[in-house]
């Protein structure tokens, strides 16, 4: 009998832009608010999300979020303009992560996901074209899902292995997402906002070597919470909706006994790799299933040093675990639903 591919990353690659923007935000969203009561509260706030850096394409003049700069007060960017400066950073930012891999020959399949620009050619086509691909090299968007499509892009490229065995599938997570902040007098939406930055991250899945074995999938919605995360196509970019409900429904969700179950957590638990949205994202998935605080460490030092970078985020906590070859583990992220799409894996050798 014919053994069935069991599909793997063997490597990954990750990239952020050089300009750190943490500091700089917190000036340019504080004189948004009036009330010297909610500026304080802001800055303790930010303070205790468990973010240390942020990083941005804009840069030099830009990064500052000032006057005469690309965020500036009463004149919010158009959405052309931000998805010119998306078409200009994405591509390079990618190739960043992917310089990182350890080689490209044989690659049959890139697989792209990112919600935070359009731009026709696509970013696959610019991707592919400037690594010199060949033109017969088999090519998927992913768009527009939000956080958790760095599962579904991990997702798809296993199922390309399990259907194609000799498949070696490139997979790239862009995300820029500091080209959509909003002008706001919400102390919420500044907090929300707060927590997000750009990223790249890049993987190699095929059937061969050694490397994160890709299992199970796993996948759930809320009811009655698509109003929760939304994210909205302005006329001045895409507008991130994160209600505070987010981190008390997701513990109430996986403290449910259906949900726990499908986990299959066991003692101890798997490693696991959780999509750091937030401070109080991480707590509420270590609270609602119980976990040791020492379970999210990874996930909270991606947080710490590099924000939220959307589906870029998940990728860059695999990496942290990479090195230490984990047995059995579960991948999970979060997004607009509220949904939650997630993945087993575990190590195997070059053999398995």
């Amino acid at each position: 009998m014919e053994r069935i591919a069991q599909p793997r990353i063997n490597a990954i690659g990750t990239a952020v832009p050089r300009s750190d923007v943490h500091g700089v935000y917190a000036g340019w969203a504080r004189q948004q608010l009036a009330d010297p009561r909610e500026q304080a509260l802001f800055e303790r706030m930010l303070a205790r999300g468990g973010i240390e850096h942020r990083w941005s394409v804009l840069a030099d003049g830009d990064a500052t979020l000032a006057e005469g700069s690309f965020y500036r007060r009463n004149a919010s960017p158009g959405t052309a303009e931000r998805m010119r400066r998306y078409a200009q950073a994405a591509p390079d930012l990618a190739l960043q992560a992917i310089a990182e891999l350890p080689g490209l020959d044989g690659v049959t399949h890139l697989i792209v996901a990112s919600c935070t620009g359009f731009m026709a050619p696509g970013l696959d086509q610019v991707i592919a074209r400037r690594l010199g691909l060949p033109g017969n090299v088999e090519r998927l968007s992913i768009g527009f899902m939000g956080c958790y499509a760095g599962i579904t892009l991990l997702r798809t490229a296993a199922q390309v292995v399990r259907a194609v065995p000799q498949a070696k599938v490139l997979a790239v997570a862009v995300e820029l997402s500091t080209l959509h902040l909003q002008e706001s007098d919400s102390l919420e939406a500044l907090l929300a906002m707060g927590q997000f930055a750009d990223g790249a991250a890049a993987a190699l899945v095929s059937a061969e070597g050694a490397g994160l074995a890709l299992g199970q999938a796993i996948s759930a919605t809320l009811d009655d919470s698509a109003d929760l995360i939304t994210w909205t196509v302005t006329d001045t970019g895409f507008a991130m909706h994160l209600s505070g409900e987010v981190p008390g429904r997701l513990a109430e969700a996986f403290a449910a006994a259906d949900l726990r179950a499908s986990l299959h957590l066991g003692d101890p638990p798997p490693a696991m790799a959780v999509h750091p949205g937030g401070k109080s994202i991480l707590d509420a998935v270590e609270r609602g299933l119980d976990l040791p605080h020492e379970a999210l460490a990874a996930s909270r030092h991606v947080l710490a040093n590099c924000g939220n970078m959307s589906s870029v985020s998940v990728i860059f906590v695999l990496k942290e675990m990479f090195a230490n070859h984990p047995s059995d583990g579960i991948a999970l992220a979060f997004g607009p639903g509220l949904a939650m799409e997630g993945l087993r894996f575990g190590w195997v050798n070059g053999d398995a």
